[in-house]
């Protein structure tokens, strides 16, 4: 038989009980004992339980009870300390002689190595519960690409476990299906479950990450921009309010897509106020991407060279390429140094008409090219910065985002504006120290104003189509 001893961590009488237990254990061969320890506030509900589940009447701490077989079988209630003790002395002429202080003193140590055990439960749980993600408009492009690149181990690391959400219209629902097929056909090691969502009202349960993919089709010639702002809005009135209710309060949002990416981050922070604002950020790094490889091209090199391209301004929409601060490493030239040697590009190309001329009016060429990629750009994008947000950004190395504005630059708060960010400790901090030219402010100063007329025709649009919510 063994001996079931359970109690408040904190309770000096189960110290007590515990202790002579611990000695007859030792001294008696076939005297086995399990303890159970509970915490305080857990404690009352627990003694109710186990009681009404064996039929018992116990009403304070400890119960100790036998168990005819190593945990398991039919209970023999004993009772409490007292009956304890009667028990010792009747069959093994043994007692205890603790003294009250000592009870209270080891009564503390208790509540604290309890404290200990669950607080190092609950790390292990940590590392055994997957990271929950969910991606809206699941059935885009992007989120095929997206998903090997999250699931492989290189965004989040070699021991995070995922779960994949894929969210999108029942109209989808074939696809998301064949996609949830599909990846788990690809049997990846750290991908835990993959699902398909189509009732909105049990959208982004639990979620530590939300992909928001949503985007329209833009048809200037069939309604007017203020339909497709409105259109937009509607869609991150619908999310926020699940988002607050649903998801992690540490949630992290990231908008991407290829229309309205600042627009949808700021409308979720918008009608939700509880989610964190630094934990709403918009992808730029296509546009990043997209520009490094041209200039790469132009400078016959390896694009992995070209750094600290900044994207300002509405990563969807109109914003601006600043190559003021860009640097280039390993460039063949006359002079090479080691591998953190570098020039600024702006000297590198003697042709600088063609930066005027031809890259900077060429802005309208890489829109193109990053609105009609296939999904693969975007994807890498997404998965290039959530990796950042983990485990931080290359040193002083500048990163695009759009972020929540709170005045740098003398960007207007309240929009959220593509500008250079890093990472660091899980958090991003934007690199106010950089200096820029007064060409830059005007253009900063114009995409803002786009910005901002942007948010208000949304709220605007709101406003006239649900009034009382809007309000």
């Amino acid at each position: 038989a063994v001996a079931i001893f359970t109690g408040r961590a904190n309770c000096p009488y189960y110290a007590k009980a515990e202790l002579l237990a611990d000695y007859l254990q030792t001294n008696l061969p076939n005297f086995k004992v399990h303890k159970i320890t509970q915490h305080p506030d857990k404690w009352e509900q627990w003694l109710h339980d186990i009681c009404e589940t064996n039929g018992w009447e116990h009403r304070q701490s400890p119960i100790i009870w036998r168990e005819l077989l190593d945990r398991g079988g039919k209970g023999q209630l004993l009772g409490g300390l007292n009956d304890f003790l009667e028990y010792a002395q009747k069959y093994y002429a043994v007692t205890s002689m603790m003294l009250s202080e000592e009870m209270l003193g080891i009564a503390e140590e208790n509540l604290q190595a309890h404290l200990e055990i669950v607080k190092d439960d609950e790390e292990i749980k940590s590392f055994i519960k997957p990271m929950q993600i969910w991606i809206t408009s699941a059935s885009a492009p992007i989120c095929y690409h997206l998903i090997p690149l999250l699931a492989n181990g290189e965004v989040f690391g070699m021991t995070t476990e995922i779960s994949i959400h894929l969210l999108d219209t029942d109209q989808f629902k074939e696809i998301l299906c064949s996609i949830v097929m599909e990846a788990e056909d690809m049997a990846f090691p750290l991908l835990r479950s993959i699902s398909e969502h189509t009732e909105i009202d049990q959208a982004f349960i639990e979620a530590d990450i939300i992909i928001v993919l949503d985007d329209v089709l833009l048809n200037l010639e069939a309604q007017s921009l203020e339909n497709y702002i409105r259109e937009v809005s509607e869609i991150c009135q619908m999310y926020a309010p699940l988002i607050e209710k649903n998801a992690k309060s540490e949630v992290k949002v990231i908008s991407s897509g290829k229309t309205f990416a600042n627009l949808k981050a700021t409308m979720i922070r918008t009608y939700g106020p509880s989610i964190r604002p630094e934990n709403i950020i918009a992808i730029a790094t296509s546009w990043e991407s997209a520009a490094k490889a041209m200039l790469a091209r132009k400078l016959n090199m390896n694009t992995t060279g070209v750094k600290d391209v900044i994207v300002w301004g509405n990563i969807t929409g109109s914003n601006y390429i600043d190559l003021s601060h860009a640097k280039l490493y390993g460039y063949d030239s006359a002079i090479w140094g080691p591998a953190n040697f570098h020039r600024p590009l702006l000297n590198m190309i003697y042709d600088s008409e063609w930066i005027h001329s031809e890259f900077l009016s060429a802005q309208s060429t890489l829109s193109s090219r990053v609105s009609r990629c296939t999904g693969i750009l975007p994807a890498h994008a997404v998965a290039t910065v959530l990796r950042y947000w983990y485990h931080g950004s290359p040193s002083k190395e500048i990163i695009s985002v759009g972020v929540l504005s709170e005045g740098q630059f003398c960007i207007p708060k309240g929009i959220t504006f593509s500008m250079p960010v890093r990472f660091q400790n899980g958090n991003w901090e934007v690199m106010t120290e950089l200096e820029i030219n007064e060409t830059t402010q005007k253009v900063l100063g114009r995409l803002s104003h786009e910005l901002v007329q942007e948010k208000l025709v949304a709220l605007k649009e709101i406003k006239e189509m649900h009034p009382y919510e809007a309000e």
